[in-house]
């Protein structure tokens, strides 16, 4: 890693990552004072996806964190656009691909800090 830059979009990513990792209680919780759009959920991982081949290439992410990232983005472009309307709270019990995608990120973080426990990012 050799740009600031790049140290802050990784941990940025990671604290994402942190965020979808978290069980779904946990992530109901969070969410409780948050009123956060499915949509903007998306969108906000699609970035974190497309920005992670950058981030590996330059050292940031190991070159495996990518098949995770790219599952990630396979796995989002599968969720139709009615599933990404609506309050992200409702569509974390209600739409499957939110649970595979806690795993892949649980798998993320499992690889880059040991653990997929982490703190859930601050507001």
């Amino acid at each position: 890693m050799n740009h600031l830059g790049d140290a802050n979009l990784r941990t940025w990513t990671l604290r994402f990552m942190a965020l979808l990792a978290a069980d779904t209680q946990d992530q109901l919780a969070w969410l409780r004072e948050r009123q956060l759009e499915t949509k903007d959920v998306v969108d906000e991982l699609e970035l974190i996806c497309q920005i992670s081949e950058g981030l590996a290439e330059r050292g940031a992410f190991e070159p495996e964190d990518l098949c995770s990232f790219r599952a990630i983005g396979r796995r989002l472009g599968e969720i139709d656009a009615t599933s990404r309307t609506g309050r992200w709270a409702d569509a974390l019990s209600a739409d499957p691909a939110w649970s595979e995608i806690r795993h892949l990120a649980r798998q993320i973080l499992l690889a880059t800090l040991g653990d997929w426990r982490q703190p859930l990012p601050r507001p």
